[in-house]
């Protein structure tokens, strides 16, 4: 069971590890800046520093990275300024999982900018939507976005260091979005290409190539090359310790504790967690804070100790309940700002009419599939659980049925036939087979693996087709169906009644099933059940434990 549970735990987690980087993945500020230079004259190295300092705090502390750009905002006058410093604030609050003030703050504007705002700066709100659609989990809008501006040759040849750091990031974002749709190669490969851009030694730099280090073990431990992620876990580590950035530090703990938990040494795995907790434990990094409440919570699973796998659970539901229902807001706070997109941009459309219809229409198109994807999934975990309830229903029916089988006397023996020229089953033949289906569903030869239906009806002495047609009709699924059936019963009802299965691994439970594999295993166990094995194990668990 402890090798379900952490296959389990690494499924949810190839989500929930890249949730938190896309709830503060910063925008490419210093593009900005360098608009400024090019096109206002304006931006000078007073405000550049500024805005390093500002980006730093995202690191540190959201909360004070949100007050201190404010106190600039408010005496800034220069419009681009002003965009950079509310995309600062926007991820800070994203780093919180206050994500209906993170898409607010981002769509603000002043009258002022819908005059002055530069081609440059619409490409860069381009930028910034598919950063707001990743923050909100609609990763293939976003990265369809990034995927447009990283074809821009003039971007990517540049030799300016401010904007190799950009395109850095903008690599970095897109690994991110590969990662989330588990094409781990691509997402490799953009880390790379992240790497070779960050050419320069200054602390934005570094921070990025900690998390580079991060990004990378967690692909390559997707691939299973579990000790090469270690030793980059391991190095990410020290050099996050040198800084003063509590959230990497805490983000190397946390993934460091996954190492041990993939390799089921629980103990260390909570210690790491408890490091990574301490880090942060007094700042605003909830999503960080969520993802180590769950991650505790599983560890104190597996070691059965009750008190705290509750205390940890509770604390990671009430985090994640706040933080979905953020979610679900920020979703309709970023509808509204594409609605208003084009309205907002005037001038720009002019001059792209035809292009910029077909982008907004495309990504409106994209918005509304990704919402009606989402409603579809909550749908069909509702049918899941509807499934789930007529299981256990129909396990009671089927247990009470199988013990008056099992003492039940007969009281004649039906006379076998042949018939095997007939082309209609007669009715006593019919009788006959089921007879033998019912003898044959109270012993476990079901459970053989080489069980097929024609060596089931010589076992039985009854025409194959004959067998078939009774089956489909009696039984109402084809054989493949009926002998599934009949085997993930047999195991449920293992579980439900003897506690040392409960703690066998799934592919024991695959194999004295009768099933060629753990995945095969699994798919049907799910369609019969509408939950997983380690879902009905826990399940089972949680109500003896009642």
């Amino acid at each position: 069971m402890k090798t379900d549970f952490k296959k389990t735990e690494k499924k949810q987690s190839k989500k929930t590890f890249f949730h938190q980087k896309l709830w503060k993945k910063t925008i490419p500020i210093l593009l900005i800046l360098l608009n400024s230079v090019f096109i206002n004259g304006q931006s000078g190295p007073d405000f550049s520093i500024l805005a390093d300092k500002a980006f730093q705090k995202l690191y540190q502390n959201p909360d004070d990275c949100i007050n201190y750009s404010l106190s600039i905002l408010i005496s800034d006058q220069n419009n681009e300024h002003k965009i950079v410093l509310r995309n600062i604030i926007s991820q800070a609050y994203a780093m919180k999982g206050d994500y209906v003030q993170s898409v607010n703050i981002s769509s603000q504007k002043d009258d002022s900018d819908k005059e002055n705002l530069s081609y440059f700066m619409q490409l860069f709100a381009d930028y910034n939507l598919a950063d707001q659609y990743q923050n909100l989990d609609l990763y293939n809008q976003s990265q369809k976005i990034i995927s447009s501006l990283l074809i821009n040759k003039k971007l990517l040849n540049s030799e300016n260091i401010k904007i190799k750091t950009t395109v850095a990031k903008l690599y970095q974002l897109q690994a991110l979005n590969f990662g989330i749709n588990r094409n781990y190669i691509l997402a490799l490969e953009n880390i790379a290409k992240s790497d070779s851009f960050l050419t320069v030694n200054n602390e934005e730099n570094t921070i990025l190539k900690i998390e580079n280090k991060i990004f990378r073990a967690a692909y390559l431990s997707r691939q299973n090359k579990l000790e090469e992620a270690k030793n980059l876990l391991e190095n990410a580590l020290l050099e996050a310790k040198n800084t003063n950035y509590s959230y990497l530090e805490a983000l190397a703990y946390e993934n460091l504790a996954r190492y041990y938990f993939s390799k089921e040494d629980y103990q260390t795995s909570i210690v790491y967690l408890e490091k990574g907790l301490a880090e942060i434990e007094n700042l605003p990094f909830n999503n960080l804070k969520s993802r180590i409440y769950e991650s505790l919570s599983k560890c104190y699973f597996a070691l059965h100790d009750d008190e705290k796998h509750h205390f940890y659970n509770k604390l990671y539901v009430d985090s994640r309940t706040k933080i979905d229902a953020s979610t679900k807001e920020g979703i309709r706070y970023i509808v509204k700002l594409v609605e208003t997109y084009q309205n907002k941009n005037l001038e720009f459309q002019r001059q792209n009419e035809s292009k910029k219809f077909w982008f907004l229409f495309f990504i409106i198109l994209l918005i509304v599939s990704g919402l009606t994807i989402w409603f579809l999934i909550i749908k069909n975990r509702n049918k899941d659980l509807k499934k789930q309830f007529d299981f256990f229903e129909k396990q009671k029916k089927w247990e009470k049925s199988h013990a008056e089988i099992l003492i039940k006397k007969e009281s004649d023996v039906i006379e076998k036939t042949t018939d095997k020229d007939s082309n209609k089953i007669s009715k006593e033949k019919e009788e006959e087979i089921l007879q033998k289906l019912e003898e044959f569903e109270q012993s476990d030869r079901f459970l053989n693996k080489n069980m097929s239906l024609s060596t089931l009806s010589a076992q039985m002495e009854v025409n194959t087709k004959y067998l078939s047609e009774v089956i489909n009709n009696h039984k109402g699924k084809n054989f493949n169906g009926y002998i599934n059936e009949l085997r993930i019963n047999h195991i449920a009802h293992l579980l439900k009644s003897n506690p040392s299965y409960l703690n066998y691994k799934v592919s024991y439970l695959a194999e004295i099933s009768g099933f060629s594999s753990h995945s095969a295993f699994t798919t049907v166990f799910k369609s019969v059940t509408g939950m997983s094995p380690n879902v009905y194990i826990q399940e089972i668990s949680k109500n003896r434990n009642l």
